[in-house]
């Protein structure tokens, strides 16, 4: 929603700049340099990506689009999972949530939390390693590098449609360039009509750098930017969710094994002490 808002700021503020200093809109209206412009830097977006790439670009797009996901509410209602996972194994034994770990979508503990069912990739860490746990086939220390491990290789894969799409962003510039020099190209083989004519097309040719680089810096620009924000939010879940299980492994009861997660978050996001020891304890 912020990039959306974004994008309608650059362009009221640009375009409206343009009207007030003067300027007619119908000026900037060159369908065929934005056709050349885009088109190109489409063809050469798409040549540059992998079958993998460009799917992973596909399923990031509409990401960039939505409102912030890794919210406030939903971090707490993570650790307050955990917590009653924790406190079940506390209380009844690793083996009483072997049933839940291995069908999370039947359980009565992640049941209660639909909003953390539908972020897959999450679910899937907190049972794989509750899992690993009721192995009890690795120490602490081998678990955690499994971890570490787990959490670089899920941000280089989220850092793939970024680093293309920032590449992108980065040659919008150069094509409107090469638009502009089309239309200097045809300019000067029209020499030898009156200035009246030329005018226009000189000015259609400066409208090409002009599309090149509001697409590049204003359009396609911030939308990796913005996709990265939400990387580093989910990277933040997976780092509380890995600070509570080691904690809890190595003897931290539930309630304090949840404030090694709670501490890793942002304080943006980060519920507070009593926001959380409320929410573990009270009904939910």
């Amino acid at each position: 929603m912020l990039l959306i808002i974004g994008w309608v700021i650059v362009l009221v503020v640009v375009f409206g700049g343009f009207v007030l200093s003067g300027g007619h809109i119908a000026a900037l209206i060159h369908p065929v340099k934005i056709v050349m412009i885009a088109g190109a830097g489409i063809g050469a977006f798409i040549a540059s990506c992998s079958p993998g790439a460009l799917k992973a670009v596909k399923e990031a797009l509409p990401k960039a689009l939505k409102g912030e996901k890794y919210t406030k509410a939903v971090y707490t209602e993570l650790l307050c999972l955990l917590y009653d996972l924790l406190n079940k194994v506390r209380r009844d034994g690793l083996m009483s949530i072997e049933g839940d770990v291995d069908d999370p979508a039947e359980s009565e503990f992640f049941s209660k939390y639909p909003n953390l069912l539908s972020e897959h990739h999450l679910i899937d860490f907190i049972c794989d390693y509750f899992r690993l746990m009721l192995s009890g086939s690795m120490d602490v220390h081998e678990l955690e590098s499994l971890m570490d491990q787990e959490i670089d290789t899920h941000h280089e894969e989220a850092e793939v449609p970024l680093n293309l799409l920032t590449k992108m962003g980065d040659s919008m510039p150069a094509f409107g360039i090469v638009a502009a020099v089309m239309g200097v190209v045809i300019t000067m083989s029209s020499l030898h009509l009156p200035p009246q004519e030329l005018g226009p097309m000189i000015g259609a040719a400066l409208v090409g750098a002009f599309v090149g680089i509001l697409f590049g810096y204003a359009i396609v620009g911030p939308i990796p930017v913005a996709l990265e924000h939400k990387v580093t939010d989910e990277a933040k879940a997976l780092e509380a969710v890995k600070a509570t299980l080691l904690a809890s492994i190595a003897g931290a009861p539930p309630a304090v094994a949840v404030e090694h997660g709670r501490k890793m978050l942002f304080s943006a996001h980060r519920p507070s002490f009593q926001e959380l020891d409320e929410a573990v304890r009270g009904p939910r």
